[in-house]
């Protein structure tokens, strides 16, 4: 049983959900929630991170298999398919559940980013269509915490278009290490289509242009701390690339690019919280 639970731990995607869900919890605390209203905004999240962590590994197991990723625990035979689906249908269900405990408005729109996510491991993900997912799920997160807020308040627009960046250059920063075992396996989305390098430079022009939105967007003149948040997101990703490519000649998986973007993440959430300029 501790076995299959570990190998569900790992099928669950736990880098990226769990820095997901740590920004969700940091934008609530700093729009104003209460510890009740931060806890309901975590969990909501959590539940939806772990969805679509299992959705994707559920799907893609025998693609996992064909090219050899052993780090995969339902392609590797640690955890089963089946099990992995029937967690990843159990956490759906309680994604919107959990979100009601907010309000309906703020419900909405995290039940809108689960979906849109769920579209992207099927039938999205080999389209040139993939980037879209990733745009609106990651643009209705920070409409879902604001929402949450006694009074429901108006998301800014600012905020959500800097949110929607930040998710399509997770996008193409995140394919850039399967590029080559996704063709070998017929998927072909946006970042395959651009190739390596057109995708690269679309995930450092994306977390640039999310980094610069939250900078300009919100009233009054940009601080020292946004305009070295903007330096931070322009240097990363190229310090990302190389890093991949050591990794590469060393063997390993190349994850610094997605690393790269959750640093920039969490950036420009404590550059939101520390400016307070929000709603």
């Amino acid at each position: 049983m501790s076995s299959r639970v570990l190998g569900l731990v790992r099928a669950s995607h736990p880098e990226p959900g769990a820095a997901v869900t740590t920004v969700a919890g940091l934008l609530a605390w700093g729009v104003g929630h209460r510890p009740a209203g931060i806890v309901s905004v975590v969990l909501a999240v959590l539940a939806s991170q772990l969805s679509v962590g299992w959705t994707n590994d559920a799907l893609d197991a025998e693609r996992d298999a064909t090219v050899g990723r052993t780090d995969k625990p339902v392609a590797s035979g640690a955890v089963g398919r089946r099990a992995t689906a029937w967690a990843a249908a159990a956490a759906a269900v309680a994604c919107p559940l959990l979100a009601l405990t907010t309000n309906p408005a703020a419900a909405f729109w995290l039940t809108l980013a689960l979906v849109s996510a769920l579209l992207y491991d099927w039938p999205l993900k080999a389209t040139a269509f993939s980037v879209l997912p990733y745009a609106v799920s990651f643009g209705a997160l920070p409409a879902f915490v604001v929402l949450a807020l006694p009074g429901q308040p108006t998301p800014p627009v600012w905020l959500v278009v800097a949110a929607a960046c930040l998710g399509a250059g997770a996008h193409f920063a995140n394919v850039l290490p399967d590029l080559a075992d996704d063709a070998r396996t017929g998927v072909r989305g946006l970042p395959h289509r651009l190739g390596a390098a057109g995708s690269r430079v679309a995930a450092a022009g994306l977390l640039l242009a999310a980094t610069a939105t939250l900078v300009l967007g919100p009233p009054g003149p940009p601080s020292v701390l946004g305009w070295a948040a903007v330096a931070t997101a322009a240097v990363v990703p190229p310090l990302s690339w190389y890093a991949g490519r050591s990794a590469t000649r060393a063997g390993r998986r190349p994850v610094a690019a997605f690393r790269a973007v959750m640093l920039v993440a969490l950036i420009d959430v404590v550059l939101l919280v520390a400016s307070g300029r929000v709603v």
